[in-house]
This record gives structure tokens, C-alpha cells and sequence, in this order.
């Protein structure tokens, strides 16, 4: 008798369950991605190819992750915050989503050194600015058209999909140095500009960027710039911050990471900048991470105060220093080898254009197959990509000259 009711129960609710399958909706806007994250089917081959290859070195110039260690004012700091939450008197618990002010200060003064003035409460601490270029999305309608140039960091273009927004390209290539400008004709709500440029380490001056920002506010636009790679600048000619053009805080969010800067790629932390001059868009911000965001932690934002100390800043030059000498080495093979080329200069990508009209993955396959070196196909970063191929300068000195020495047996006439 047991038995025959629980069969029948779990009937019951078999049957309720049918009742309301399909009342549950997924987010189909998934499906209109592309199969497989560009820097994933890197790895896959990569991987492939050294199983079947287990006695041949692969060196690595694809992804753009730093190698050189965490400075030493960093990890001086973390220690100490280590030793501090091992104390009652001095343990943490929950902070304030938006960043400790220890912190928030510190990314203030450190724009103050460029004559940029920033309100403490503009100033949003975060695990890095991927996070944040998708999070920000959470704050705009989803009828929204967004203007990202091509070749592009997946990412702006992938969160946008997944949203369900339309998107629309801005083209840059060989003939405008891969740095398009405004097309006054063209009408949208969303403008994403990165510089210095990922994938193709171009750098915007001053006067092309006054010219985003004005067409942006003539449009009543936003916006949204990433700053991850200003730490490569050297000239001061060339703006680390969008907000170094008058008006920009009228119409620009900017995004910073301590990835490439400090070499948090492990650790993530950045921070992000919602001016007041915004409005709503900076108590929406507020809003969202007091609701979606716990904080960065302790330990991690007393290191991150550290990489804006006098030694901090110090250190991690040296260590940018390093990253820029990588970069001369690819550069001056390329010009050995009669490859055209830019980035390099104020960027840790060097962007490519393949030789004897390879395709991207024509020429990743070769690379790797011949000479055992590692790149990022162009096409992944967008239909503009076609044709082009990414270096990076994080890889150990060691590496690079090696790798160059390669590329030289192949390319050099």
C-alpha cells in the first residue's frame, strides 16, 4: 500500500512538472554567440599540438597575462593585512562595495598627478575591469545600439549578444592606423573606445579623442572607456584618461585595471570611474554593486594602495619597462623582416599584418607547427581582423628573444 502511494505521488508531481515545462524561459540570446570563446580554441590547439609533440618547447606570445612577479610594496602590504586579520583588534569583515577609502584615495591622487580631479564617491573599486565592462551593461535598456570598433576585445561584443542588444562596427584598419573616428551620420546610445587598443595597440591623441566625446554628447551618447593598458603611455602628449578631454565627464565612464599595471592578473583588482556629472548613471552604479557586489577584499585592496605608493610606483615602472623592451625585440624583428606592424610603442600588443596573405589561423597554424611560437589570430577580434596577428610583450625576456630568433629563420629576407 506504501508503495502504490508514493508511485502514485511521484506521478503527481511528474505530471505537475509537465504542466509547467515550458513556462521557464532561457536567455536565447546565448545561442547567437560564437561557439567557442576565440581564446579557448587557442588553447585547444595549443594543447593539442604539444601532446602529440611532447619534445618540442612552445613559447607563448597569445594571451596577454603577465609573468613577472608582484612587486615588492605589494606583497610587503599584502603581508601585513594577512597579519592584521589574524588579530582581533584589527580583523575585517565585510567592506564598503564600492572600496575602502584608503584606496579610493589613492586612485585620487593618482589622477590628480595627471590634473584630472576625481569625487571619492566616482570611484568604484572592483575585481577588474572585464567584470565591470559587462556589469555596467546592467544600468542601460536592453534597446540600446552599441558602437564597438572591429577588431575589438571580444568581451564588449560578446556581453552585448548576451543581452540581446544590437550592435554596430566602427572600422578600423590599415588605412586609418586602426584608430576609426566618429561617423556623424551614424546614431547610437553606447560607444566603446579602447586606448591604448586591444588587440592592435594603437593609441588615440588627445585631439581624436575630443572629437568622440564631442559626438557622443551631440548624440547623447555614453561612453565607455577602457583604460586597462594607460600604464603603457610614455609620451605626455597622449592621454592615459579619457577624462584628460574637456567634457568627457559629461558623457564618459572609464574603466582601469591592476592586470597589466601591477601585475594583478591573479590577485583582480581595478577600479572604475561613474562621474557625478552623470547623475543617475553614478547612483545606478552605486545601486547595482551595494546589491550584486560584496567588495574587493581586504588583503587584496592594501596591496592595490601599495601600487600607488612612492615604491609602488617605482617598482611597477620597472616592471612596464621590462614589458616595453619585450615589445622593441618583436618590433625591430618585424622590421628586420619587412612585416608591416603597429603597436609596441605605448602598448604591450604588437598587431601584425600576416605575410605571404596567410589568414589569421593560416598563420597561427604555421607558426606553431614550424617554429613553436604562440600568437592570437586577428579574425577572432572581429571580420577586420582578417589577415592580421597579435604578439604579446608579457612573456619572459628569455622567451621573446627566442621566439624572435625563430621568427627570423622563417620571415627575415
Amino acid at each position: 500500500m506504501l508503495m502504490y502511494q508514493i508511485k502514485n505521488f511521484c506521478i503527481i508531481i511528474l505530471q505537475d512538472i509537465r504542466i509547467y515545462e515550458g513556462e521557464m524561459n532561457i536567455n536565447e540570446n546565448y545561442l547567437n554567440l560564437e561557439q567557442s570563446y576565440l581564446f579557448s580554441t587557442v588553447a585547444r590547439k595549443v594543447n593539442e599540438f604539444a601532446k602529440n609533440n611532447p619534445d618540442k618547447k612552445i613559447i607563448r606570445l597569445g594571451i596577454g597575462d603577465v609573468t613577472l612577479p608582484l612587486c615588492k610594496a605589494v606583497i610587503d602590504a599584502m603581508h601585513k593585512a594577512v597579519d592584521e586579520m589574524a588579530k582581533q583588534e584589527t580583523f575585517r569583515g565585510y567592506g564598503p562595495e564600492q572600496g575602502y577609502d584608503f584606496l579610493q584615495n589613492a586612485v585620487k591622487n593618482y589622477y590628480k598627478k595627471r590634473s584630472v580631479e576625481l569625487e571619492i564617491s566616482e570611484i568604484f573599486i572592483s575585481d577588474g575591469a572585464k567584470s565591470d565592462l559587462g556589469n555596467i551593461l546592467d544600468l542601460f535598456s536592453k534597446d540600446n545600439t552599441v558602437l564597438v570598433p572591429d577588431p575589438v576585445y571580444p568581451v564588449y561584443v560578446d556581453t552585448n549578444i548576451m543581452a540581446g542588444r544590437k550592435v554596430v562596427f566602427a572600422n578600423a584598419n590599415g588605412e586609418n592606423g586602426f584608430l576609426p573616428m566618429p561617423d556623424l551620420s551614424q546614431k547610437v546610445d553606447i560607444i566603446y573606445i579602447c586606448s591604448p587598443n586591444n588587440p592592435t595597440g594603437a593609441v588615440y591623441n588627445k585631439e581624436q579623442l575630443k572629437q568622440w566625446v564631442d559626438y557622443a554628447k551631440s548624440i547623447n551618447a555614453i561612453i565607455l572607456f577602457d583604460a586597462a593598458y594607460e600604464c603603457f603611455v610614455s609620451d605626455e602628449n597622449l592621454p592615459k584618461s579619457i577624462y584628460e578631454i574637456d567634457g568627457a565627464k559629461d558623457c564618459a565612464i572609464e574603466f582601469c585595471s591592476l592586470s597589466k599595471t601591477a601585475g594583478f592578473t591573479g590577485t583582480r583588482c581595478g577600479y572604475t570611474i561613474v562621474p557625478e556629472n552623470l547623475d543617475k548613471l553614478n547612483k545606478f552604479w552605486l545601486r547595482r554593486q551595494t546589491t550584486k557586489f560584496n567588495g574587493v577584499p581586504y588583503i587584496i585592496q592594501r596591496g592595490a594602495e601599495a601600487v600607488f605608493s612612492d615604491n609602488g610606483q617605482k617598482e611597477i615602472k620597472e616592471n612596464i619597462e621590462y614589458y616595453k623592451e619585450n615589445a622593441k625585440t618583436i618590433s625591430q624583428t618585424l622590421d628586420e623582416c619587412g612585416i608591416w606592424y603597429t603597436g609596441g610603442k605605448h602598448s604591450p600588443y604588437i598587431w601584425l599584418k600576416c605575410p605571404n596573405n596567410m589568414t589569421s589561423w593560416e598563420f597561427f597554424d604555421y607558426l606553431l607547427e614550424n617554429i613553436q611560437v604562440v600568437g592570437t589570430p586577428g579574425s577572432g577580434f572581429g571580420k577586420n581582423g582578417e589577415g592580421y596577428f597579435r604578439l604579446t610583450s608579457f612573456g619572459s625576456k628569455e622567451n621573446t628573444i627566442e621566439a624572435m630568433k625563430r621568427f627570423k629563420t622563417l620571415f627575415k629576407k
